[in-house]
């Protein structure tokens, strides 16, 4: 098992690949996003954090919506990459086990793809502690969508390193809902909610290739590997009748799941 300050470390290599992350990796559903702050939609101003916010990819949907958002994130090469894309958009270095902000100073706190990096033991009382009462802590996840057949083989040509699909995901949260959030410990947060959203990006071959080599699996390989994989992604994608002529919609899930701060 992996612990959670190896975790941590291993979550730092996306810094390595920021410009690429930024240009390659898929935002999240509309419809997700707005779910996740159902709970406090009504707050006037409205104050997201977006937690471990990398390039911005939740941070941009945020935005659009109106909302007062600061995004905290530990790699300067992907705040870096938020800050360029992002301008007026507070941008702070912390993680989710230090996060450099007053208690009850947000209404909501959004997480992406870096809530897999955190470690919860630490991360779900500073989550509280930032939380105003009954504000709402949400997570989303973007996976594949492997009920479509080539999606399904895409993922075992990249051995499961190439990104979550559905079936994992619902297998994953079968016995044990929301555990990534930290609900398991009782009396800090309520009403735990599990929802799941369509969603795509348009690749080619080749771009779908560079989506896959932004994942952690494939940054923290030797090379002569990584590229032996890539290769064998590109091969399999040219080869099936859906993805080998231009542009096609890969199909992704976002996944959400939303907890409220006790008032």
């Amino acid at each position: 098992m992996t612990s959670g300050g190896a975790r941590q470390r291993e979550g730092t290599i996306f810094g390595t690949a920021a410009a690429a992350y930024a240009e390659h990796r898929p935002g999240y559903a509309e419809d997700a996003v707005g779910w996740a702050l159902e709970p406090v939609a009504g707050r006037r101003p409205l104050r997201v954090l977006d937690l471990g916010a990398g390039t911005g990819k939740l941070t941009a949907a945020l935005a659009r919506r109106g909302a007062g958002v600061t995004a905290v994130d530990p790699d300067p090469a992907m705040l870096a990459e938020l800050r360029r894309a992002l301008p007026g958009v507070p941008a702070l270095a912390g993680s989710a086990e230090d996060i450099p902000l007053p208690d009850g100073s947000v209404d909501a706190v959004l997480a992406g793809q870096a809530i897999h990096w955190f470690d919860m033991d630490r991360a779900a009382p500073e989550i509280m502690r930032v939380l105003a009462p009954g504000g709402v802590a949400a997570g989303l996840w973007n996976v594949l969508d492997d009920r479509e057949s080539w999606v399904a083989g895409l993922a075992e040509v990249t051995q499961g390193k190439g990104g979550v699909t559905l079936s994992e995901w619902r297998e994953e949260n079968r016995d044990h809902p929301l555990q990534r959030l930290g609900v398991t410990r009782p009396g800090m947060f309520t009403g735990a909610e599990l929802a799941e959203f369509r969603a795509g990006q348009w690749r080619t071959a080749d771009s779908l290739t560079a989506t896959v080599a932004t994942h952690s699996a494939l940054l923290l390989m030797d090379e002569a590997g990584r590229n032996r994989l890539l290769a064998a992604v590109r091969s399999y994608l040219r080869s099936r009748p859906q993805t080998s002529a231009g542009e096609f919609l890969l199909p992704l899930v976002t996944v959400a799941a939303r907890i409220r701060r006790a008032a």
